[in-house]
Formats: structure tokens, C-alpha cells, sequence
């Protein structure tokens, strides 16, 4: 088993980007073996001939970069194309009872699965089982089974092709529940931009980034997370545009960055500036921060007029788009300046700043990420951003608009195919008509609904397109004796993780085809489609050849199961689909007409083509058929978990994602951009509260949440680092830190797990046996 190397911190100083990003690429390739094959892949990587990267969604362009990848999208390459495997001598070797021992990052490096396998209670191994077998047992079960009892969960990671065909699948079944990760992260920008505009998802585009002149960023790290979209604000930069950051910690990707495809930026001195203002907004200050901002911009309009000048205010586009204008109004009047400053965790100054950049710019964006969406009021979070680019008109014209960013590389297109738990967000008359399968009337099991009903026992059997959904979900000392309840548990997956080792009492580990393998059905290469974050769908082929001659294309396994568990059905042929996706993707043109007629000659198109997006064009599909300004129900985005007025011992806790991890999957670790090295189990710290509380930089620690506290929920022991977050703030790893998130501290409307904000107390702990403490270094 691997053991970390030697733990240290020291502050990293250098760039986002540049010759870091080249070294991490060059490890993870000789590490994972990919050295023969990885660098060939990853230049056909994002490319119109190529695949789309297993990573994140990000826009991928018409006209792409020779290098279209970054750090973290070579990394999930060469994870994707190793040499290692995890065979059926491995599973022989080893119990499951040890393998839940091993770090989450050894189970992943021991490589590609091989082959199908059963779990075997007996040895407390998996087996090696015939594909026919596999299907007819799950099959079996699943007629056995409840139909109201079996979850069907999809990872983001799956194409166009094969969500379409899994969504089917579980209402031809009998239900809708259709739990997936947007549930985790950004369902709270479906509904809040639902609401408000008409479009559950972003209105910019990529080409929007060549026109605008000012950036907003809330709660979004594009260093980590979404690194090629540090091209265009780098060139935006470059020609003035303005980038002004909310966010608790000073990311490195919005300070500074080294293009390192740029030959003369690698061997030169100098950086690019990324945000022009950075405000270290408190967690869950966010609501406040957007709200002083109004506030301002407010008292700059009414100095205008004043004047004689004209506001700074777009009344003519609130009176002719929108609705609900004098409320916001009348709400942001009634909050001081004082209350504002308190909820936000800064200055006056800051949002007065920001105001005043905003209110000479012309056309603004708003990004975000789950900075905003996990709260308890993410959807409010989402909306007061919408508020405040309606504000200025800055929604439905080049340049402007709001720009969720998502994480899972299809997370966002497998919703609009129709991976969802509510019936009423896809077409069931078409689906009956074209397809004879009648949509259940019934609302399905999100993500936290399905987490509940395992809790109670009223889920029975899962199945899991991807993902690694004990270790993504909430609660974790909870739900992973609750998993180990279930009659059935189903694992479609590329390697092994954590998820796999707390068996059901029927339990199926289903090896798929990867991404970046070739897929050939009956000896023909099957093409596959996504969509990316901006709306863009994209056709792609593999490049590969696959780890083993012994797995399944996804769309192949979940035709597998639909034959060996529904009835036949004259107007779906899952045998024909499975052979040819083309006929699938007939299938999804016939059912969603307006946004995919002529798919299959749309997405060759260099680029791409985009889904309709009607508020880009000023038509909103609202209720009141104008945009609507909504007002806040609390300053407090997190009201539900409060644990007492005065208590000075209480810190609010954020979870991170690392510089090497993307999700669950962890790469390595570093962490570079935050200077940890070598270790995970560590708790970012401000200076002050390190002292306040009687600790010391180095420190080991147990976390326990501060709310309910006769549940346990205690996380560590973590070593304390003293590092640039506010005061009263903290942060740590996920998922590491997921037990210590109550599954009932959601989202509002969304049941977004609220990760962003928990409210925990320190308690002195002693070093685990076996840990690496941290060499503290200076910057």
C-alpha cells in the first residue's frame, strides 16, 4: 500500500499555470504508465476529431488551442489510459474487508477494472461472471424488487447517448428516481435561474468572453476547476476587462497565471493579473456581499441624477423585461450599511469598489460555482447574482450574462436529456409517443431523498452510472452502514473506489469502456455526444484502444439490464440501439425536437452547436413572461444550522477540492496552489483563531460538527495550518470532510447539500497512528 511522502507546507508563490502545470502533467503520465499512449490522446484531447475531456465541462472551442487541455484534464487522461489494472488476480488477493483499510487514492491506482464481477460473501472477494450472467441475476432482482425501491443514479459522466437510454430505462422500470450530481452541486442554478430568467442553465456562450468588459467571480476556483477557461480571461485581461473576485480564500488561478503554451510567458519573468479587486468574502457572505454591491450601485445611480447625469440604473430594460424591480429595491433600502458589512465579512469600501466598476462597465458577467450553490440559500445566492446583472440589462446581449460553471464533463447534457427526478421537466407525451413508454405521474428521489429513503429502508436496490456516491453524499458515518442495507447495489465504473467495498447483499462491480477508448459495436466505431457548460453540444469519437477486450460500452450495459428486465416493447429496440447509437440518437431528436432536430449532422459541425437558449435573446420562459427580480427571505444563507448567539468557539467550515483531485477522484497529495504537500489531513486556519482558540500552527485537531449534537459527527485528527482565510472561517478536504455535513442541511428548493457552510468546534487531539505530520515552512 502506497504511503504519502514526506507532509510539508509552504506558501506557494509562483503563477497558476506555467512550467508547475508542465511538471504535474509529466508525473501523472509516468506515474499512471500512459507514456506511450497519453501524449498521442491528449492531443487529440477537446479537439473536433477527438473526445472530449473525462474531466470538467467547460467550453470546448471551434478553433482550438494545439494544446486544448489543462493540468487537471491531462491528469484525468493519463488516470483514464493507465498501464495498471486491477484484474481478477487482484480482486483474488484482497478482501474487501481489507481494501476498506486503503486510502481512497490506492484504490484508484491500482488501475482499470478488468472484468465483470459478483461480489462473493463467502471469501469477502469479488468474482470473476460471465457478462450474460451479470445481466439475467440484476435482472432477476430487479423484477423482484419493489419498482417504487430502486434508485437509478447517473454520475455527469456519461454521453448524451447513454443518459437518454438510463433515464428510460428507470421510468420504463416504474419510477422517476433519477437522483444525479448536479443534486450535489448545482441544482440550485436550475431552479433560482428557472425562476428568474426562464433557462435553468448559463445564457453566456464562449464567444462572449472576447466582449466583456467586467467579470464578476463568486465562489469559484478556475485554477483547480475549470483551468482552460484561464485562456480567455487572460486575453480579456490583456485588453482591459476588469475581474472582480468574491471568495473566501486568494485562489492562485484568479491571482496570477503563466500561459504554458506560451513559449515566451514559460521562459520569461513575467505573469498575467487575473482579478483586478479580491475580496475575501466571509463563508456564506456571499448574499450580503451581492446586496451591498446594490446598495452601492444604488446610491451611485441617485448621485447621477442628482446631478443632472443620466442613473446607472438600465430603467429602460427593467421596465420592458422585467418585474419585481421596486420590492428588490424597497428590501436592499431597509438593509444598513452596518448589518451588510457584518453578514458579508467586509468593508464597505470593498462593495463600494466594486460598485463603482460595475456601474462604469458596459457588459458584465457573472460567474460562480458552488461557492454560491451549496448553501442553505444557494437558490437565493443564484438569484440576487441574477438581480444584480438585471440591474444594468446585462443579460441577453453580447458580452453579458451569467455563467454557471460545472464540474462533471456531461453533468449539464445528461439533464437535458432527461436525467431528472421531476416528470414535469421532460416530455412524457413524446416518450410515450415515440418511445411507448409511459413516464411514471409520481415525483422521483433526488439525491438527498434517496439518502433518506436508505436510512428508512424504503430504497432497496441502486444503481449507479458512475461516481462514487457513498463517498460524494452527505453524512457519511450514516449512510455507510445504511448502503450495506441494500438488497441490491449495481457499480458501472472504470476503476475501483469506496463505494464498491460496502457490499449489499447482491452486489455487481460492471466495467465500462472509458471515454477515451474506442467504442466498436459489431466491429463498427461508435461517435457520442455532449454538452458543455455554456450549452454547446458536441459530437466525439474514442482514440484508444480499450484496458480489456472484456468490457462493456455504457450504452451496452444498460441495454443489458433493460432486456433482462422489461417486457418487450415494439417501439424500443435495445438490442438495435446498442449496436448502431445513431438510431439512439434518432430517438432523442424525435423526443426533444426543438434543441436536437438534425442531430446527427449538427454535432460534426466544428464547435458544436448550441441549445436554445432563450433569455440570450431577451424571451423569458417565467412565469410573468418578463425576467424577475426576487427578493432575499434572510442576509443568513445558512439560518438552518445556527448554533447559538455568542458562541465564540464556533467556526464556519467550507470543503475544498485540492490542485490534485477532480470529485472523489484523487490524483495525489499535493495540493500546490495552497502550498500543502504530501497530505490531505489538514484544516486551514486564520492566524487569530488558531490563537484565540489555544492552538498552535501544527496542531492536531478533531472537528465535530456544532449542531445536533447527539448525532456523532467528528472528523480527524487534522493538523492546523495557519493560512489567508477570514476569521471565523475554516476549511478542509472533501469528501474527507463530508461526515461532518447533516443530510438535512440542504439547499432550499434545490436539496443541494449546503457543504459551503458548517458550523464545527476544535477539540485537541492526539496524531493517529501511522499519520505524516506536516513540515511548516516560510513562504
Amino acid at each position: 500500500m502506497h504511503l504519502p511522502p514526506h507532509a510539508r507546507f509552504k506558501p506557494y508563490t509562483h503563477a497558476a499555470g506555467g512550467w508547475g502545470s508542465a511538471q504535474s502533467v509529466a508525473a501523472i503520465l509516468l506515474r499512471e504508465k500512459a507514456l506511450g499512449k497519453g501524449p498521442a490522446a491528449l492531443l487529440k484531447q477537446n479537439k473536433p476529431d477527438g473526445f472530449a475531456c473525462v474531466s470538467c465541462a467547460w467550453a470546448k472551442p471551434g478553433k482550438p488551442h494545439p494544446l486544448e487541455f489543462c493540468e487537471n484534464g491531462a491528469k484525468a487522461t493519463a488516470w483514464e489510459l493507465t498501464s495498471l489494472r486491477a484484474d481478477v488476480d487482484f480482486f483474488s488477493k484482497h478482501t474487501l474487508t481489507e481494501l476498506r483499510t486503503w486510502p481512497d487514492h490506492d484504490l484508484e491506482q491500482q488501475g482499470r477494472i478488468t472484468h465483470p464481477l459478483r461480489y462473493d460473501a463467502t471469501t469477502d472477494t469479488y468474482r470473476p461472471v460471465a457478462w450474460e450472467d451479470a445481466f439475467a441475476a440484476i435482472g432477476e432482482t430487479l423484477k423482484r424488487l419493489p419498482r417504487e425501491s430502486v434508485v437509478f443514479y447517473a454520475s455527469g459522466r456519461a454521453s448524451l447517448e447513454a443518459s437518454f437510454m438510463y433515464q428510460l430505462l428507470a421510468r420504463a422500470y416504474g419510477n422517476n428516481h433519477l437522483p444525479d450530481s448536479s443534486n450535489m452541486c448545482h441544482e440550485s442554478t436550475s431552479v433560482g435561474l428557472q425562476e428568474s430568467i426562464g433557462v435553468p442553465v448559463g445564457t453566456v456562450t464562449l464567444a462572449d468572453f472576447e466582449h466583456t468588459d467586467c467579470f464578476f467571480f463568486f465562489g469559484q476556483n478556475v485554477g483547480s476547476n475549470s483551468p482552460r477557461m484561464l485562456h480567455p480571461l487572460q486575453e480579456a485581461r490583456k485588453r482591459g476587462a476588469q475581474i472582480i473576485t468574491f471568495n473566501p480564500l486568494r485562489e492562485r488561478g484568479l491571482e496570477r497565471f503563466v500561459n504554458p503554451q506560451s513559449p515566451v510567458e514559460m521562459l520569461g519573468p513575467e505573469s498575467t493579473l487575473i482579478s483586478t479587486q479580491y475580496h475575501q468574502v466571509a463563508i456564506g457572505g456571499d448574499l450580503a456581499a451581492m446586496a451591498g454591491i446594490i446598495k452601492a450601485l444604488l446610491e451611485l445611480d441617485a448621485e447621477a441624477l442628482a446631478a443632472g447625469q443620466p442613473g446607472v440604473i438600465d430603467r429602460a430594460f427593467i421596465a420592458e423585461h422585467t418585474t419585481g424591480f421596486e420590492a428588490l429595491i424597497a428590501q436592499i433600502d431597509g438593509y444598513s450599511w452596518e448589518t451588510l458589512e457584518r453578514r458579508a465579512g467586509l468593508g464597505r469600501g470593498a462593495m463600494e469598489a466594486a460598485a463603482r466598476v460595475y456601474a462604469r462597465s458596459e457588459r458584465v458577467m457573472g460567474v460562480y460555482g458552488m461557492g454560491l450553490t451549496q448553501h442553505r440559500h444557494g437558490v437565493a445566492n443564484v438569484q440576487m447574482l441574477v438581480n444584480l446583472l438585471l440591474l444594468r440589462g446585462n443579460i441577453g446581449k453580447p458580452g453579458a450574462g451569467i455563467c454557471p460553471v460545472r464540474g462533471h464533463s456531461n453533468v449539464q447534457g445528461q439533464r437535458t436529456v432527461g436525467i431528472t427526478e421531476d416528470p414535469k421537466k421532460v416530455p412524457g407525451e413524446l416518450i410515450e409517443q415515440v418511445l411507448g413508454i409511459k413516464v411514471p405521474d409520481e415525483k422521483g428521489f433526488c439525491t438527498v431523498d434517496a439518502c433518506e429513503g436508505m436510512l428508512d429502508g424504503r430504497v432497496k436496490g441502486f444503481i449507479g452510472l458512475g461516481g462514487n456516491f457513498v463517498r460524494a453524499v452527505p453524512d457519511t458515518s450514516r449512510m455507510e452502514p445504511a448502503w450495506q442495507r441494500l438488497e441490491l447495489n449495481v457499480q458501472v465504473a472504470t476503476k475501483l473506489n469506496r463505494s464498491h467495498l460496502l457490499p449489499g447483499a447482491s452486489q455487481w462491480l460492471l466495467p465500462c469502456l472509458g471515454r477515451i477508448e474506442i467504442d466498436r459495436q459489431d466491429g463498427l466505431e461508435q461517435q457520442w455526444a455532449t454538452e458543455d457548460s455554456t450549452g454547446c453540444i458536441h459530437g466525439w469519437r474514442g482514440q484508444s484502444e480499450p484496458a480489456s477486450e472484456d468490457l462493456l460500452s455504457e450504452p451496452a450495459i444498460i441495454a443489458g439490464i433493460a432486456q433482462a428486465t422489461l417486457p418487450p416493447n415494439p417501439k424500443l429496440d435495445w438490442a438495435a440501439w446498442r449496436r448502431d447509437y445513431r438510431k439512439v440518437r434518432e430517438a432523442i431528436a424525435a423526443v426533444y425536437p426543438e434543441t436536437f432536430h438534425d442531430l446527427e449532422v449538427r454535432m460534426a459541425e466544428p464547435g458544436g452547436f448550441h441549445r436554445p437558449l432563450p433569455a440570450a435573446q431577451r424571451q423569458w420562459k417565467t412565469e410573468s413572461g418578463k425576467a424577475q427580480f426576487t427578493t432575499m427571505p434572510t442576509l443568513d444563507t445558512n439560518d438552518d444550522v445556527n448554533a447559538g448567539e455568542g458562541r465564540r468557539d464556533v467556526l464556519q467550515l467550507m470543503t475544498l477540492r485540492s490542485n490534485d483531485q477532480f470529485n472523489t477522484t484523487i490524483y495525489g497529495y499535493d495540493d500546490r496552489f495552497r502550498g500543502v504537500k504530501g497530505t490531505r489531513k489538514v484544516l486551514l486556519m486564520n492566524t487569530n483563531d488558531i490563537t484565540r482558540l489555544g492552538f498552535a500552527p501544527g496542531a492536531w485537531v478533531k472537528v465535530t460538527t456544532a449542531v445536533e449534537t447527539d448525532v456523532p459527527r467528528t472528523v480527524g485528527p487534522l493538523q492546523v495550518l495557519a493560512y489567508d482565510i477570514p476569521a471565523g472561517c475554516c476549511g478542509g478536504y472533501y469528501p474527507e470532510c463530508n461526515p461532518l455535513v447533516p443530510l438535512w442541511h440542504y439547499a432550499e428548493k434545490s436539496k443541494v447539500p449546503a457543504a459551503k457552510s458548517i458550523p464545527v468546534t476544535l477539540m485537541r487531539a492526539s496524531m493517529e497512528p501511522g499519520a505524516v505530520p506536516i513540515e511548516l515552512k516560510r513562504g
